[in-house]
C-alpha cells in the first residue's frame, strides 16, 4: 500500500499537470474502495467518500467495470454514475480512472475533476489512464 504523504504529493502533481482542480485517490481493500488521498475536497465530501462500495457512483463503477467512469458536469449530470456527495465538489466535468495492478486488475481508482465543462475524447481518457497508472504502490 502506498504511503500516505507520497500519495498525497503524487495526487497533487497528476491534479495540477492534468489542469484540474481536484482529485482523489481511492484504493481497493477488501473488494470496496478505501480513501487514500484527497485534494481540494471538501472534508463533508472526504467523509461520505472515505468508504465506496463496489458499482456506486463514479468510482465504485470504474472498479466495477475496470474502465474509466467520466462526466461532462457533476452538477448537471442525469446519468445516476454520480452520486450526491460528488456534486458538492466545486467543479464540473470528472472521471475515475482505474488503476490496475501487473494481473491487469484494479488495485486503486484514481479521480479528477475539472473546474470546466468538458468531453473527454478517447484519446485523452487513455492518456488520463495512462498517467494514473504511474500512482505509486
Amino acid at each position: 500500500m502506498a504511503d500516505t504523504q507520497g500519495t498525497d504529493l503524487w495526487l497533487q502533481d497528476f491534479v495540477r499537470s492534468n489542469g484540474g482542480a481536484a482529485g482523489t485517490v481511492h484504493l481497493v481493500e477488501d473488494g470496496e474502495l478505501v480513501l487514500a488521498s484527497a485534494f481540494n475536497i471538501p472534508e463533508p465530501v472526504r467523509r461520505v467518500t472515505a468508504r465506496i462500495p463496489r458499482g456506486k457512483g463514479m468510482a465504485g463503477l470504474a472498479l466495477e467495470r475496470n474502465v474509466p467512469v467520466s462526466t461532462c458536469n457533476l452538477k448537471t449530470d442525469s446519468t445516476g454514475d454520480v452520486r450526491p456527495g460528488a456534486k458538492a465538489v466545486d467543479a464540473k466535468a470528472a472521471v475515475a480512472l482505474p488503476v490496475r495492478d501487473s494481473r491487469g486488475e484494479v488495485r486503486a481508482v484514481v479521480g479528477i475533476a475539472y473546474p470546466d465543462e468538458r468531453d473527454l475524447s478517447d484519446a485523452h481518457l487513455a492518456e488520463l489512464t495512462e498517467s494514473a497508472g504511474r500512482l505509486p504502490a
